[in-house]
């Protein structure tokens, strides 16, 4: 990456553990002085919370379905428009989807809402996107084509579900059914829109647990960072400059599965994605102000 406006995006969907990379970008930019724009995937939405509810039941009648996943409920073509007008110019417009009441309450509008649209200012290190479809790639649109650097979190698929069943009901209230319901209702689009992302990743995340998860939708908890590996592939080691003797002498119980791929214990996963992640970002930023 050597563009004066780099942009960045982690994709992963609904509990795939984006947040974990996200944690660690914002560790490397708090420790290196980096002053990023910050970009949730869910600002791209098309539906606020309401909307989207009433879509889905519009949509069921005509025998079709509607998921977060798809083109059909989000504006794939502004997140190519904003990744390559940041590119060109470091600007771009955003805007914010407000989860909760905590985040709501600040700009007076009720949770599921958007913020109106606004400009990005410009002086801005890089651009940051964490969402479900940072190197999206339809017929009509191709986003990661103005992508610098494309990070996929992807655990293998069982996990993935166990993981969301659990988040929706602890913290959205949501019973196992619906959530079950919801993973069946999005399925096509998880795997024309999702699963080809990763494909395109320069550096994929996918955690792999080491106990039996056969059954998603049965399970009593979430196996833990010390119940799991971490697959990571490099699509093109070279091209980033990945030094795989020096990760394997700093991560205990690593080894390399292929000429492109190390794998690590789970309880690492924070520490490697930084131990990998530092020097690519600051030579971004070094590459930007040469």
């Amino acid at each position: 990456m050597s563009k004066k406006h780099p942009v960045i995006a982690v994709t992963g969907s609904s509990g795939a553990g984006t947040t974990t990379v996200k944690n660690a970008f914002e560790h490397i930019f708090r420790r290196e002085g980096i002053n990023p724009v910050v970009i949730e995937g869910d600002s791209f939405h098309r539906y606020n919370r309401v909307e989207m509810k009433a879509a889905i039941e519009d949509f069921a009648k005509e025998g079709k379905t509607l998921s977060h996943f798809g083109p059909e409920g989000n504006l794939f073509d502004k997140i190519e428009e904003l990744f390559k007008t940041y590119g060109e110019t470091g600007s771009g417009n955003k805007r914010y989807y407000l989860h909760s009441d905590e985040e709501a309450k600040p700009y007076g509008q009720q949770p599921g809402e958007f913020t109106p649209w606004e400009k990005i200012p410009t002086g801005s290190d890089l651009l940051f996107y964490e969402g479900l479809h940072g190197g999206i790639v339809s017929d009509a649109v191709n986003a990661s084509q103005f992508v610098d650097l494309l990070i996929g979190v992807v655990p293998i698929v069982n996990l993935e579900w166990i993981q969301k069943i659990h988040r929706d009901c602890a913290q959205r209230g949501y019973s196992a059914e619906a959530v079950t319901d919801t993973i069946l209702r999005r399925m096509s689009d998880y795997v024309h829109c999702i699963t080809p992302q990763f494909s395109r990743t320069d550096i994929n995340f996918q955690r792999v647990p080491t106990v039996d998860t056969s059954n998603p939708f049965i399970a009593r908890d979430i196996p833990t960072p010390d119940e799991s590996f971490v697959v990571i592939r490099f699509r093109n080691p070279k091209k980033i400059g990945v030094d795989f003797q020096y990760l394997l002498s700093m991560i205990h119980d690593s080894f390399m599965s292929r000429p492109n791929t190390i794998v690590v214990p789970g309880s690492k996963m924070g520490f490697v994605m930084e131990l990998i992640l530092a020097p690519i970002i600051t030579q971004t930023i070094l590459d930007k102000s040469s």
